[in-house]
Order: C-alpha cells, then sequence, then structure tokens
C-alpha cells in the first residue's frame, strides 16, 4: 500500500513542536510500557503526576512485581479502567519470572504479556528501543484514514503506517505523526495547520462526509458519559476498599461480582477487600 505523504515534510513540521513530555526524555522500556498503559484511555495531563508517583514506588518491574495487587490499585486510583494496573502487575510478575526482570524487546514476546496489545507492543519497540516499527494510535489512525481517503481495517491501517516509517526515524516518526494526530488532524481537523493538508485525499474532496475516520479500526469513538455509570460505581466501591475492607452487604452486588470476576477485589468473609 502506497500512501502518500511527505515524511520530510512532517517531520520538518513536527520537530520543532514535539510535545514536552516527560517520558520522552527517556528510554528506559518499563517507564515507556508503564506510560503507554496509564494513556489508554486517559488524557496526558492527568497521566503525568500519576505516572511520575508510580514510577517513584515502582522504578522496575521487579518492585512492582513484588508489590501486592491491592497497593497497586491504590496507587491506580484516580486513573480509572483499573485493569490495565492488574494487567501491568501480572506483566512485571512475567517478565521477572521469564524475562530476568527486563522487558524483552521482540514483538512477539512483548505480545505475549499480560494486556499488551499491537500498539503497545509496538510503541514500546519504538519509543524504548528506537526501532523502525509503526505505532497505530487514534490519532495515526485517523490520519491514515483521511489521508488515504476511506475506512481502513486493522491490517490495512499497520500496513500503511509501516510504510511510511523513514529508515533510522522511529522514534521521531512515530512521535510527531502521533503530534499531528492531537493537535492538527482531531476529529475537528485544523487543516490550514497540516503539513500534508495538500496529499490529503479526505482534504481535497472538500472534507465531504462522512469523514473517512469514522469507523476506521484504531480511531476510538465518543465515550458514554462517565457520571452515573458502572464505571464510576466501580471507582467509587475500589476507592473505598483502598481505606480497608467494606462489608460486602453496603455494596452494590452487581458491581462487587463484576470486580470480583476482573479479579480486582476478594472476599474475607463476610468483607470485600482490595487484593493482598
Amino acid at each position: 500500500m502506497i500512501v502518500w505523504i511527505d515524511p520530510g515534510a512532517v517531520l520538518a513540521w513536527g520537530v520543532p513542536r514535539l510535545r514536552d513530555l516527560p517520558w520522552r526524555t527517556t528510554r528506559d522500556p518499563w517507564s515507556i510500557l508503564v506510560a503507554e498503559v496509564m494513556l489508554q484511555q486517559t488524557q496526558a495531563d492527568r497521566v503525568i503526576p500519576k505516572w511520575q508517583a508510580f514510577l517513584d514506588v515502582y522504578p522496575t518491574p521487579r518492585d512492582c512485581a513484588d508489590a501486592a495487587l491491592g497497593d497497586v490499585l491504590r496507587l491506580w486510583q484516580g486513573l480509572g479502567y483499573p485493569r490495565r494496573a492488574r494487567n501491568l502487575h501480572a506483566t512485571a510478575a512475567l517478565v521477572v519470572a521469564e524475562h530476568e526482570g527486563r522487558l524483552p524487546d521482540r514483538l512477539d514476546a512483548l505480545l505475549a504479556l499480560p494486556g499488551i496489545g499491537p500498539y503497545t507492543a509496538r510503541a514500546v519497540l519504538a519509543f524504548a528501543f528506537e526501532r523502525d516499527v509503526a505505532v497505530v494510535d487514534t490519532n495515526i489512525a485517523r490520519i491514515l484514514a483521511r489521508t488515504i481517503g476511506e475506512r481502513l481495517t486493522p491490517k490495512r491501517a499497520q500496513l500503511a503506517a509501516d510504510s511510511l516509517v523513514p529508515a533510522g526515524e522511529g522514534w521521531t516518526w512515530n512521535q510527531v505523526v502521533m503530534d499531528l494526530g492531537a493537535l492538527v488532524c482531531r476529529p475537528t481537523p485544523k487543516c490550514e495547520a497540516c503539513p500534508v493538508a495538500s496529499q490529503c485525499a479526505w482534504k481535497r474532496r472538500g472534507l465531504d462526509e462522512p469523514d473517512p475516520a469514522h469507523g476506521s479500526a484504531g480511531v476510538s469513538t465518543k465515550q458514554a458519559p462517565f457520571a452515573g455509570s458502572d464505571r464510576q460505581r466501580r471507582g467509587r466501591v475500589l476507592a473505598q476498599l483502598g481505606n480497608g475492607a467494606q462489608p460486602i452487604a453496603d455494596l452494590d452486588r452487581r458491581i462487587v461480582e463484576g470486580l470480583l470476576a476482573d479479579g480486582l477485589v476478594e472476599v474475607d468473609g463476610t468483607t470485600l477487600r482490595l487484593p493482598s
């Protein structure tokens, strides 16, 4: 698949504009993995203080693996989607048991770790090991669909992204393209600021409807309101348990059953508590 994007123009636009994000100053695989997991469905400004606090307590996979899951969940509170913390804790344990405490630098080995999918595995390879692999997050998928001018399957989106990575520029390229999507090729695009607007098939069509990004693989849809949702109810229960065990009878049974099924809580007699 050929995508008509000029990599030189994108890099010339993006390198001077790279956002100042703390995880961009490190090549430590564990630090980058923690950032990528936290950034899933969470905005960067909310992640920054939690990322720094998490790494202060768990600077290595071994530190995280040696901790109780309940302690990891307490530190995670405020980020939401606590299954991410459970998976990160499980990944740390597996890295210690099978990889001598160091994250592997192979795609297949990274994909075998709990909760790590195609995007996160490639992000670790690109941002920690500086490999020339393409990552496809929601921002990059939106750019690809619009420049090609059609909805994309996951396979086609990955092939398109792979075809664009300049040799020796894997780290820089992926960071720049992510910023292009986050700052310019947004759900409501700012085409006047885009370095590849003239090469964009959707722009050449006059931004006709439907937007080809809608329904494309990797492009997230608008989330349901948080207020009143099960996500909010689950978060409240976990926050209560962060202060100690609670009587099961005082808690929403349906929410408790979901948390138990996800391995995020455990029963101790007639009380519920965070895992020890």
